[in-house]
């Protein structure tokens, strides 16, 4: 079982899974999760060692499959290390998504030897984790350029403080960027409508981004949000109506 937690009431008609980014937890969506519940009931997902949740060995397809067997029938959102566990789910062919929005989301990195060089780096990071322990770790991590011109409130910080070290180094190990297989020349076969976000001023992920559209084909929309990697969460009114008009689009984008 995963931890959960349900933003707002459960009286809509659609279902709206929220799968988070690393280091952060269920608690993490703030008014971007907050308003999504006006359109939809919104169901928060604990990523496998993070939150509430065990299973941090899980890797990203076991991962995704679990998150997409706790959210059940619905439109999906993740963001970041949870968009990629999101594509592994909607990647397997016994799994329904209704549709799929990612925001800051990578299908891996192609290179060989760039993919070993970031393994590397996550195990270093897992290694400092258990080095110093969780909120050491997060003040770190969050230390990053992508984050560090957020506020300690737009970051939830305090809340990241919840997971558990030894969650979050496993998650690494087994999920980060640097141990997954590049899904690109299988993004094509997605078949439910997919809503790609990025910040504009996260020039990586919006190339990303752009390119993901690209190779998924018609049923593929991608939207450039002023802010950074984190944008649902520097500008969440702006993300949730976007979100909200791709979700009453659920037959196509």
């Amino acid at each position: 079982m995963l931890g959960s937690q349900r933003l707002g009431p459960s009286n809509k008609s659609d279902r709206l899974v929220l799968a988070h980014g690393f280091t952060q937890n269920a608690r993490c969506w703030g008014r971007f999760g907050e308003l999504c519940s006006d359109n939809f009931d919104v169901l928060a997902i604990d990523a496998p060692g993070h939150g509430l949740s065990g299973h941090g060995d899980a890797d990203l397809t076991e991962a995704g499959r679990l998150i997409v067997e706790a959210g059940g029938l619905g439109h999906y959102v993740g963001y970041s290390m949870g968009g990629r566990m999101l594509l592994h789910a909607a990647l397997e062919s016994r799994i329904e998504i209704r549709s799929m929005v990612l925001i800051g989301a990578n299908p891996g990195i192609e290179s060989v030897d760039e993919r070993a060089q970031r393994r590397a780096t996550d195990e270093r990071w897992a290694a400092h984790i258990m080095e110093v322990g969780g909120p050491t770790f997060i003040n770190d991590w969050l230390d990053q350029p992508m984050f560090a011109h957020m506020s300690d409130e737009q970051t939830f910080k305090a809340t990241r403080y919840e997971n558990a070290a030894d969650g979050m180094a496993a998650s690494l190990r087994s999920c980060g960027v640097g141990v997954q297989e590049p899904l690109w020349d299988r993004l094509s076969s997605l078949r439910m409508p997919v809503l790609v976000i990025a910040g504009t001023k996260d020039e990586k992920y919006t190339m990303i981004g752009e390119r993901m559209v690209a190779a998924i084909g018609s049923n593929a929309r991608f939207v450039n949000i002023e802010g950074g990697h984190a944008v649902h969460l520097e500008n969440p009114a702006v993300t949730a109506a976007v979100v909200a008009s791709g979700g009453s689009q659920l037959s196509g984008l």
